[in-house]
């Protein structure tokens, strides 16, 4: 299952869930030259992700869900144009878990 939220798409994966930067994200910001993601293991709606920049802006990007965080894409530290991908296994930003039903439920299908 995948809602759309805060230019993110999230996809439902058990009880996890994947937080992908849509293609519109992706074209209205450009090519991504450097993130940098939270350090925090935990957050609230709308708390930060990861801060990037690109050659069309630098962009706080917000969670839309409160969660676990249990993975972030560490790859794109290294290379952040994997963030510019077509492909969701590599513009994934996060995956969260402990997320409540309700909210993700209540965002606008993808």
């Amino acid at each position: 299952m995948k809602k759309v939220a805060n230019y993110l798409w999230v996809e439902k994966n058990g009880g996890e869930y994947t937080l992908i930067m849509t293609p519109e994200l992706q074209d209205d910001i450009g090519t991504v030259g450097f993130v940098e993601f939270t350090k925090e293991k935990e957050v609230e709606k709308n708390d930060s992700l990861l801060e990037l920049e690109a050659s069309k802006t630098v962009l706080d990007l917000a969670s839309p869900l409160a969660g676990k965080i249990v993975a972030v894409n560490d790859k794109a530290t290294d290379e952040p144009t994997l963030l510019n991908s077509a492909k969701a296994e590599e513009s994934w930003v996060v995956k969260l878990t402990d997320v409540d039903e309700a909210e993700f439920n209540a965002l606008a299908d993808a």
